[in-house]
């Protein structure tokens, strides 16, 4: 299981659960997940996040 956690305010991304509101499949890696990815609680940008 790969998650990822924002530094900013804590959401985290589950590879298994994807994420729809950014309509990021489930199973996708977070290497997959675009580069403009935005955390959808907060906004901040994908380099806000790490290894949960």
């Amino acid at each position: 299981m790969e998650r990822m956690q924002c530094d900013n305010c804590g959401y985290v991304y589950d590879k298994d659960a994807g994420d729809a509101k950014s309509n990021v499949a489930p199973g996708t890696a977070w290497a997959d997940v675009p580069a403009d990815y935005k955390c959808p609680e907060c906004g901040a940008s994908k380099d806000k996040f790490i290894i949960e």
